[in-house]
């Protein structure tokens, strides 16, 4: 018998600080994927994505355990509708990330899906001043990408912005999602449609010519990104507040650059680190724009009703013969409340 790990996973028990979580996570993600880019040398960007998703999905399956199948079999269709939408962005993004860092430079491919976060994270906020932060973002990423040296990849630019839509998809699905199954079990189903939808793009090379160490390289690689930065990611949103959380998340694209240089030895230049500086302002700036107070993702609320046996034998609190002593009902959570959320809390 499998048993859930989940309750090992629990804020109140977790005593590092949030934030330290979040940058530790940041860094994780971003070395796994500098780390893929080393992976394409012996399979394309296709392989090592559906074999990083798969192994993401068994290790999560392993960890999901019994409670797991109930919520699967307690979803409605509506809900399980969603997990397959957001499964699908979320391999979407991945897949397109992936094409992008093997044709541009990952800071350069991070900064440009980023503009999908920040597009949901000024759109919330409905104010037209904000839009200078979009303008701000745009400029950064012109000056990380240089058209004028004429060299410039369009394709993997445009693997870029199909995963910066993706983005976009991903963070509105995510609340519908985490309403209904909670972070980590949605996280192991999105893995799951991920891993599904991905299979005829990259499974026919590893069945025609399985290589073992890569099939082993992936699995560090899933282990770094994205098993412990979105679990780490979705304990720290539960204990910071919207604005600390996504602050901390505007600092990616710059983690992006510095683990392309450690890794990967990809230095930028002197207009690179200026376009890189307009995009982490421009996401502090979105965030500080936005005032909420609460959590960027709060715990699953549950409400508990209590159904009375009637007639003359009946006790207080005990329940009837044909209706159950306690209901679990989980409270939706409202898309105000996600603010420019970019993780899985379903990645």
């Amino acid at each position: 018998m499998i048993r859930s790990f989940l309750p090992s996973f629990s804020p109140a028990r977790f005593r590092v600080p949030a934030p330290l979580m979040l940058l530790i996570g940041m860094f994780t993600l971003h070395t796994g994927s500098a780390l893929a880019v080393t992976a394409f040398e012996h399979a394309g960007p296709a392989t090592v994505t559906w074999l990083r998703l798969s192994w993401a999905a068994v290790l999560l399956l392993a960890i999901g355990g019994r409670p797991l199948w109930r919520a699967v079999r307690a979803a409605t269709r509506r809900e399980l509708g969603a997990v397959v939408i957001l499964g699908t962005a979320s391999a979407g993004m991945m897949m397109f990330y992936s094409e992008a860092t093997a044709r541009i430079e990952l800071g350069t491919a991070t900064s440009i899906e980023f503009l999908g976060t920040l597009v949901v994270a000024v759109a919330a906020m409905r104010r037209r001043r904000e839009l200078v932060w979009i303008v701000a973002a745009v400029v950064g990423v012109v000056c990380l990408t240089r058209p004028w040296h004429g060299d410039l990849d369009l394709v993997g630019v445009g693997f870029a912005l199909a995963g910066a839509v993706c983005v976009i998809g991903y963070i509105i699905l995510t609340q519908k999602v985490g309403a209904g199954f909670g972070a980590v079990h949605g996280l192991t189903l999105s893995m799951v449609v991920g891993a599904v939808v991905t299979a005829p793009l990259g499974a026919p090379a590893v069945i025609a010519e399985p290589n073992l160490e890569l099939i082993g390289f992936t699995l560090l690689i899933a282990l770094l990104f994205p098993m412990v930065p979105f679990l780490l990611e979705m304990i720290a949103l539960q204990r910071m507040s919207r604005t600390g959380y996504s602050t901390f998340s505007s600092l990616e694209p710059a983690v992006a650059l510095v683990m392309g240089m450690i890794v990967i030895g990809q230095a930028p230049v002197a207009v690179q680190m200026v376009g890189m500086g307009l995009v982490v302002i421009a996401g502090i700036g979105a965030a500080r724009g936005d005032r909420g107070s609460g959590p960027a993702v709060p715990e699953k609320k549950v409400v508990r009703e209590r159904h009375i046996r009637t007639g003359p034998e009946a006790k207080d609190g005990a329940s009837g013969p044909h209706t159950p002593a306690r209901t679990e009902v989980p409270e939706p959570e409202r898309f105000e409340d996600r603010g420019s959320v970019h993780g899985i809390t379903a990645a």
